[in-house]
């Protein structure tokens, strides 16, 4: 699915400026240690994560992740928020558990595989 679907099936809130929404996305990575999401993370994937740190951005762009959701409505810091304008990596939030996300994309995957 593009980020755009992505982001409509699961009622996302964008924090960054859109890039390229239709950027393909068919799995997801849940985790907040940031050495263990850069060393296991797939390739084009979605993460789903409460760190909205400048830390988290350049573990997205190091591991080539589409995009960062936050869940449980955690905050993007400004810093942060500048480095994914940048870098341009999306960042979305949501009041969603990683549990909740996960489970929608999990269902929605495995019907388009």
């Amino acid at each position: 699915m593009t980020l755009k679907d992505m982001a409509e099936l699961l009622s996302l809130e964008m924090l960054t400026v859109p890039f390229d929404e239709s950027l393909m996305v068919n799995d997801c990575y849940i985790g907040d240690l940031l050495s263990w999401v850069m060393g296991r993370a797939p390739e084009s994937c979605v993460w789903i994560t409460v760190m909205g740190n400048v830390n988290a951005v350049a573990v997205a762009k190091l591991a080539d992740i589409s995009a960062i959701i936050l869940c449980e409505n955690a905050h993007l810091d400004d810093e942060a928020k500048t480095q994914a304008n940048q870098n341009q990596i999306h960042v979305y939030q949501s009041d969603k558990t990683a549990f909740q996300l996960a489970a929608i994309l999990a269902e929605a995957f495995g019907s388009h595989s």
